[in-house]
């Protein structure tokens, strides 16, 4: 008879004892006549087994309390598992000369009796030290912890712990039980605990079953957010301790019996593992009808399976356990299927962008704004899409990209692979941007525009992790891009005022005056289309006002100074003499470029109109008398505004 369990009962079951004890007819025959000294040894061993097999027998102590023997007397608990061992050699000598023995049976009814201690006594160590071979306990003894000679004689020290002692009674029991043929109810026992405790523990770390109705229940972002959290943390308990333990358990309790112990980690591990690693799956098929933020989502599951990779190719390395890492390659597969769809959906959604929205000053387009933020929240996870992007191409969405892409002369590297990516991404919002230029009215506006995006993209790219993976050369490259955005501004824009100031000398007063007319008349013509317009960055801001006015207004100034006699009197000269002064010019553009310019003022400022009423006097005095002319010219206050 051999013992199986029913509802936690223990209850015998018939066995074949051919079963049992396998010989064939010639071997019977060749022990036809034992050695008297071997049956006698035999027959007392069968007499003194029966002595310590009844003391422990728990039929005579079913209305007490469940003593172990391994835990109250350990001495005893292996003078009960060597008298096991006896009896079982004892059966074997007298199955082989003499199955129909009294004694023969004698011994099947007290290895039944034994078999039935060991079975409660393997169910008593896994429940009552439930606590001791939680997954933290078990993990002390790991090998991959033990690794310095000061941790393993820690181990060794570690051996009167209550995990090391239960972990060794339960080999000394299972070495027993499959010795004696009764493999099939230590697998079965190990696997009703084992598996019971594995499962509370990935319920308690927030892992329930997994279905594709359940993932699809998750409607609300919160809820969806708050699994994938719960998932993320417990997967990293479940293989790094709970399945690594595990493992380590089932590889010492069944260190003699390599079949065996496959199959208790299979029974006890195999069916929790399978449902973890099968959200991501699910999951991931579900994402593709989600928002484009899931990616992140995506993307963190990913990393953490990857990370985790080499723990889960060890633990489940056994054939009777390979489906587990099938099932977390799959889950890798499906979410970087995923990721890449989003991904390559993002690039579409760029081209197929179709708004003609013109953003008022040539300032930030709301497409850049979007695709920059998502671009460098996208390279915060630069190391998971590292693996992802081997094969990404921006698809055949636009020949002018992936021409771009095949272009590269780069070595086929992961990293190329992650830069290709986001280079290809940008390149297509640069190309939609230049697109965008065109709506504006001004040619000058449409490259201010372009400038002020372009710097945008450069600046997110050098703050953000964007610099890590397009490198120093691509800023480098793109900032000399925006200089020529922000000189062909310039040059379309403010070149005809320059052109304006004269070369050469002007002896004609005609020509000064006309010269000054279209001077200013042009400045105004150019100011005022400018009020408006906006350079986003402060620093870019003051470093093109001060190229303009650098340019303009100490030539303007020194052509004011020389002429202002000859302008004085005209009356259409004097009024621009009056608002347009070299101060008043400079104020003017020191306020561009901030969306809310001045407007070019009819009024005098103090110091224009003391220079016009002296400016006055001396054509008077020119007109009435050279010497007085030249009397004020060398009085100190009148020569400091001139």
């Amino acid at each position: 008879m051999a013992i199986s369990q029913t509802s936690n009962k223990l209850i015998l079951k018939p066995i074949n004892l051919i079963n049992l004890f396998t010989f064939t007819t010639t071997t019977a025959t060749s022990f036809a006549s034992p050695p008297s000294s071997s049956k006698c040894m035999m027959e007392e061993n069968i007499k003194t087994a029966e002595t310590i097999i009844h003391k422990w027998n728990i039929d005579r102590h079913s209305h007490s309390k469940f003593v172990s023997i391994f835990h109250e007397n350990n001495k005893e608990a292996k003078v009960f598992i060597d008298c096991v061992k006896r009896l079982h050699k004892a059966m074997l000598f007298l199955a082989s000369h003499n199955s129909k023995s009294d004694n023969l049976n004698v011994a099947q009814r007290l290895m039944q009796i034994a078999m039935k201690r060991l079975q409660k006594e393997f169910h008593f160590i896994l429940t009552d030290n439930h606590q001791h071979l939680e997954p933290k306990s078990v993990a002390i003894l790991s090998p991959s912890i033990i690794g310095t000679e000061e941790q393993q004689k820690m181990h060794v020290s570690l051996g009167k712990q209550p995990s090391a002692i239960a972990i060794s009674n339960l080999r000394l029991i299972a070495d027993a039980m499959i010795s004696c043929g009764y493999s099939k109810e230590c697998i079965s026992m190990y696997k009703i605990v084992r598996k019971s405790t594995i499962n509370e523990a990935l319920f308690h770390l927030g892992i329930q079953p997994y279905t594709q109705s359940h993932i699809k229940s998750m409607t609300n972002a919160s809820h969806f957010d708050n699994h994938v959290k719960i998932w993320l943390n417990a997967v990293q308990i479940a293989v790094k301790t709970l399945f690594n333990s595990e493992k380590f358990l089932c590889d010492h309790v069944f260190a003699s019996h390599t079949a065996i112990r496959d199959l208790c980690f299979e029974k006890s591990s195999k069916e929790g593992a399978l449902n973890l690693f099968m959200f991501p799956e699910l999951l991931a098929t579900r994402c593709n009808k989600l928002k484009s933020d899931t990616v992140f989502v995506l993307i963190d599951l990913y990393n953490s399976i990857s990370d985790l990779w080499p723990e889960i190719e060890s633990i489940f390395s056994n054939k009777s356990v390979s489906s587990v890492k099938i099932q977390a390659l799959s889950s890798l597969h499906m979410l970087s299927n995923s990721i890449r769809t989003f991904i390559d959906n993002f690039h579409s959604s760029i081209q197929k962008n179709s708004s003609k929205l013109t953003v008022s000053g040539g300032g930030i387009h709301p497409l850049n704004n979007s695709v920059m933020t998502y671009l460098s929240s996208l390279a915060d996870y630069s190391n998971g899409t590292t693996a992802l992007t081997d094969d990404l191409q921006c698809k055949q969405h636009s020949l002018f990209v992936t021409s771009y892409l095949d272009s590269l002369n780069t070595d086929e590297t992961s990293h190329v692979a992650v830069s290709a990516t986001f280079e290809c991404i940008i390149l297509m919002l640069l190309c939609k941007l230049d697109m965008k230029s065109k709506f504006h009215n001004y040619t000058a506006l449409s490259y201010l525009f372009l400038a002020n995006n372009l710097h945008f993209i450069i600046e997110k790219v050098r703050v953000t992790n964007l610099k890590f993976i397009l490198g120093d050369e691509w800023i480098a490259k793109h900032e000399e891009k925006l200089k020529e955005y922000v000189s062909s501004y310039q040059l379309v824009s403010w070149n005809k005022v320059f052109l304006c100031l004269p070369e050469n000398a002007m002896e004609s007063p005609e020509k000064v005056r006309d010269c000054f007319r279209r001077l200013c008349s042009t400045f105004e013509e150019v100011y005022g289309k400018q009020t408006s317009w906006i350079v986003v960055d402060e620093k870019m801001r003051e470093k093109m006002k001060a190229s303009i006015a650098n340019k303009l207004v100490p030539a303007y100034g020194a052509f004011y100074a020389k002429h202002l006699m000859t302008l004085s009197g005209d009356e259409r000269c004097m009024r621009m003499l009056t608002r347009l002064s070299p101060d008043n010019m400079e104020e003017y553009l020191s306020g561009l470029f901030l969306g809310t310019s001045t407007i070019l003022r009819c009024s005098q400022t103090p110091h224009a109109s003391r220079i016009v009423n002296i400016t006055r006097f001396l054509s008077l005095s020119v007109m009435q008398e050279n010497t007085v002319t030249r009397w004020w010219l060398n009085v100190p206050h009148v020569r400091g505004y001139l």
